[in-house]
This record gives structure tokens, C-alpha cells and sequence, in this order.
């Protein structure tokens, strides 16, 4: 079976990023982004979609987070669709319910190709400690582009910024664990009757 992995080195003038996955890992990670509830965020990501992470990403945080943030899901996408090559084999299509405490939220992905992100959480600008959540639709949109996948997050009820915030990420990893799965029905085939992605 070939190996389903990826390192991607991103540097600018703003961000510094270097970034491993393996797609049939175990859901192991290190993740050091300078950002403490956003690397809880992408641990959560490895550990329930089972994909092995390693970050390690410095920025300008002083100024603010949003670079680091949406250059990491630059990356992170970046990573999925060398991983996934052709895409031959895979279920494409992954969707996830999941509930935390109050709050419920759904996600669908298609790894199609199509770039396009579908993004409600409510008017959810929480801050957990001094990271405010609205930052989390910037690492998806940047994901959605670079992975080339049809993204849609949607919260369905629920109030506090950690919890939805958690429950959207870990949504999000169910959702690709079950896209990116090799289904052997398929047996090796491409999942569109175009004969590509």
C-alpha cells in the first residue's frame, strides 16, 4: 500500500511553517504553533481523525494570530491534497454530527476538487482566553482552498465560544477521517465517473 503522507515547508515575510501528515497514522501529534488554544484545537483535529500531525509554526503572534492561523490551514491543505494524490480509492465524501455539552454541529466535506467553504457558526465572536473564535473560519477557508474540497461547518444550536469552537474542529476531523478512508469496494478506483479529480 503506498504511503499516504506529505511535509510541506511554508515561509513568508510573516509565517514560518513546517508541517507533516501521515493519512493512515493513529492520531498522533505534536503541534507548536505559539498559540495555546489553537494548538488544542489542532490536537483535537489528529486525535479523532486519526491523521498524524506534526506543526511546528512561528509568526508574528505579537501582532496578531491571524496569520499563524490561516497559514497553518494553508499548509494543512496543502498537505492533504499531496497526501491524497490522485484520489483514487477514497470514500471522497465525508459527514460528521457532533454534539459537546450544549452545543450540536455539522460537517460535510467533499475532497472534489472544487474549492468552496460553507461557514456558520452563529454570530460566535467569543474569545477563549485571547483567542477569538471568528479566527477559526480563516484556517477553514484556507484548508478548503489549498485542499481543494467543499467545506461546509455548520453550528446548529450552542453558545459558548469553547464548545463550539471544539465541536467544530472535532466534527471537521470525523468528517475527513470518513472522506479520506480507502474503501476497498472501490478497489483502487477514482471516485467520479469523470475518471478524475
Amino acid at each position: 500500500m503506498k504511503a499516504r503522507t506529505a511535509k510541506i515547508l511554508r515561509n513568508t515575510k510573516e509565517t514560518q511553517i513546517s508541517l507533516e501528515i501521515n493519512l493512515d497514522g493513529k492520531g498522533e501529534y505534536d503541534v507548536q504553533t505559539g498559540i495555546p488554544f489553537f494548538d488544542h484545537m489542532l490536537s483535537l483535529f489528529s486525535k479523532h481523525s486519526l491523521v498524524d500531525l506534526r506543526v511546528k509554526a512561528t509568526g508574528d503572534i505579537d501582532v496578531d494570530y491571524h496569520h499563524t492561523v490561516e497559514d497553518t490551514g494553508l499548509a494543512l491543505g496543502m498537505a492533504f491534497k499531496k497526501a491524497l494524490s490522485d484520489k483514487a480509492g477514497i470514500n471522497r465524501y465525508g459527514f460528521f454530527i457532533l454534539p459537546m455539552d450544549e452545543t450540536l454541529v455539522r460537517t460535510a466535506i467533499d475532497f472534489g476538487g472544487r474549492p468552496f467553504l460553507v461557514y456558520d457558526l452563529g454570530a460566535n465572536e467569543g474569545r477563549v482566553r485571547d483567542f477569538n473564535v471568528s479566527l477559526c473560519r480563516e484556517f477553514f477557508q484556507a484548508f478548503a482552498n489549498e485542499a481543494g474540497a467543499n467545506l461546509h461547518i455548520r453550528l446548529e444550536y450552542g453558545d459558548e465560544p469553547h464548545h463550539v469552537a471544539e465541536a467544530a474542529f472535532k466534527s471537521f476531523a470525523r468528517a475527513v477521517m470518513a472522506a479520506v478512508a480507502e474503501n476497498p469496494r472501490l478497489r483502487g478506483a477514482i471516485p467520479s465517473t469523470k475518471g478524475s479529480i
